[in-house]
C-alpha cells in the first residue's frame, strides 16, 4: 500500500524552512523521498538542516555546474557580446534581476548595455544583441520579445537550462546551465513536485540553483572580458554610480 505525505509537512532545507502555503494536498512518500532533491545530509534533531549545510551544498553545485559548461558555448557567447553594437538584456522574475545586474556591470565596462521594458531603453536595431536569461526557455513574455528582436535582425543569445526550447530554437548562441533533470517515478505527482521545486528540480526551490548559477556564471563572464578588453579596476570605478 502506497503511504502519503501531507506537502505542507515536507521540509527543503532552506535553512529550516517548511513549505506550508499554496501546498495542499499529499505526496506520494516514495516519490518524494526519492528524488535527488533530498540528496544531503541528514538533518539536525529538530528535522531542520542549517543555513551552513546548505550553502555548502549550492556552493558543490555551482562547482558541478560550471565544470559541465561548454567552451565552444562560452567562446560564441564572449564573440557575441565583442561584435554587438549595443546590448540588451532582457528575463523574467529572479532571471530577470539577474540581467539587470549583468547589464550594470557590461555598462560598468563601458560597452553600451540597455535593459528591455526601461523607460530610458532605445530602439532595437539591426546590429544590436538581446541577451536573455531563461531556465526553461519557454517563458512567454521573454519568448515574445526574443521573438521581435530577431525579427527586428537582432542577435539572440540564451542562457538556459534547455537548448530544445522555444527560445533555443531561434537563438544565434546558446550557453547551457545546469542541463539535468530529476526522474519521477509516479509522473502523477509530478505536477505538485514542479510547483515546489520549479520545471528543472534541484535540492532549491523553483529554479533557485539556476539562477544562481546564472548570477556566477553573469559574473565570470564579465571577468573574462575585462581581461580581453584590458579594463582594470579603476576604469569600472570611473562608471560606477557616483549620485546614490
Amino acid at each position: 500500500m502506497r503511504e502519503y505525505v501531507p506537502a505542507h509537512k515536507i521540509y527543503f532545507g532552506n535553512g529550516g524552512g517548511r513549505v506550508s502555503r499554496g501546498m495542499p494536498g499529499y505526496l506520494p512518500r516514495q516519490t518524494i523521498f526519492s528524488s535527488s532533491i533530498f540528496s544531503y545530509p541528514k538533518p539536525r534533531m529538530n528535522g531542520c538542516y542549517s543555513v551552513q549545510e546548505m550553502m555548502r551544498l549550492m556552493a558543490s553545485k555551482i562547482r558541478s555546474t560550471a565544470d559541465r559548461l561548454s567552451d565552444d558555448e562560452i567562446e560564441q557567447f564572449l564573440q557575441e557580446l565583442l561584435a554587438a553594437r549595443r546590448i540588451y538584456v532582457l528575463g523574467a522574475g529572479r532571471s530577470g534581476l539577474v540581467a539587470k545586474s549583468f547589464a550594470m556591470r557590461l555598462m560598468h565596462l563601458g560597452l553600451q548595455s540597455y535593459v528591455v521594458g526601461e523607460t530610458i531603453t532605445p530602439a532595437m536595431k539591426e546590429g544590436d544583441t538581446i541577451v536573455a536569461f531563461s531556465g526553461s526557455g519557454e517563458t512567454k513574455t521573454v519568448a515574445e520579445l526574443s521573438e521581435k528582436a530577431k525579427e527586428i535582425g537582432g542577435r539572440l543569445c540564451l542562457v538556459t537550462s534547455k537548448k530544445d526550447s522555444r527560445m533555443g530554437r531561434i537563438a544565434d548562441c546558446v550557453v547551457i546551465i545546469e542541463n539535468q533533470r530529476d526522474d519521477v517515478e509516479d509522473e502523477s505527482a509530478e505536477f505538485e513536485i514542479r510547483q515546489m521545486t520549479g520545471e528543472h528540480k534541484s535540492f532549491a526551490p523553483l529554479g533557485t540553483l539556476f539562477e544562481t548559477a546564472a548570477m556566477v556564471f553573469a559574473d565570470a563572464m564579465i571577468s573574462a572580458l575585462m581581461e580581453i578588453t584590458h579594463c582594470d579596476i579603476e576604469d569600472l570605478k570611473d562608471r560606477h554610480a557616483n549620485i546614490e
